[in-house]
C-alpha cells in the first residue's frame, strides 16, 4: 500500500479548443498523451479503508471501457467542475479534519487532496461520465510528497484534475511522477503507471 507523505492543498482552454477545431481526435493524438499502464498494483491504504466503509464504491465493474469523447462542451464541463470543487472545498489535512493521518471521504466544507478527487469523480459521474474514465490516481510531487489527482480518460489523451490548480492539463504537462491509478474495468483494483521517465513505479509501494 502507498505510504508516502501526503501534502494537498481555464488557463490552456484556448489552446486545446484550437486543437479540437483543427479536427484532432483520439485517433491522431500522440501516444504519449495516454498513460502507459503496467500490472496490478497495491491499493492505497486510504482507499482500502474507504472501501471497507463504503464497499459499494469499490465493487463496480465497468463493461464499457471506451474512452470519453472529448468535445468542446465536455472540455468546458471538466474545467468548470474542477474549478467549482476547488473553490467550494477548503484545504485541510486529514489530521485536522478527522484526527487521523489518512482518511478518504467525500468532503462537505473541508478536504485533503483525495477528498477533492472523490468529489470531482462523483459530480462528473452523476453528469453521465463513466467511472471507467474517472480514475483516482496517486502521484509523487517534485518535493517527494505523495498527492492524489483525478485522471479523466478521453479519446484525446489522459487529462488531470488537480486541487492545486484550476487548469486542466494533459498528464504529460504536469510535474508529477505517476505511480498508480484505479483500473478502468474495476473500481476496487489498482494498476501501476509506466513511463520512460518513471522507472521506479514498479518498486514504489
Amino acid at each position: 500500500m502507498f505510504r508516502g507523505v501526503w501534502s494537498c492543498g481555464a488557463v490552456g482552454a484556448a489552446i486545446f479548443l484550437s486543437t479540437l477545431i483543427s479536427g484532432s481526435s483520439g485517433a491522431s493524438a500522440a501516444s504519449d498523451d495516454f498513460m502507459r499502464i503496467g500490472g496490478l498494483s497495491s491499493q492505497p491504504i486510504g482507499h482500502y479503508e474507504f472501501c471497507k466503509r463504503l464497499p459499494q464504491e469499490c465493487t463496480i465493474r465497468n463493461r464499457d471501457t471506451t474512452p470519453l469523447k472529448l468535445t468542446r462542451d465536455m472540455w468546458q464541463h471538466l474545467i468548470a467542475v474542477n474549478a467549482s470543487v476547488n473553490e467550494r472545498i477548503q484545504p485541510l489535512t486529514d489530521k485536522e479534519i478527522y484526527g487521523k493521518e489518512e482518511y478518504w471521504d467525500y468532503p462537505k466544507l473541508f478536504g485533503d487532496c483525495e477528498d477533492y478527487v472523490l468529489q470531482k469523480r462523483r459530480e462528473l459521474n452523476r453528469s453521465g461520465i463513466s467511472l471507467a474514465n474517472l480514475l483516482i490516481t496517486v502521484v509523487r510531487k517534485r518535493d517527494g510528497e505523495g498527492h492524489a489527482v483525478l485522471t479523466v480518460r478521453t479519446d484525446g489523451g489522459d487529462f488531470v484534475l488537480d486541487n492545486l490548480t484550476d487548469e486542466v492539463k494533459n498528464w504529460q504537462q504536469t510535474n508529477y511522477t505517476y505511480l498508480k491509478r484505479q483500473a478502468v474495468n474495476y473500481t476496487g483494483r489498482w494498476v501501476s503507471i509506466e513511463a520512460p521517465s518513471n522507472l521506479l513505479v514498479g518498486s514504489v509501494q
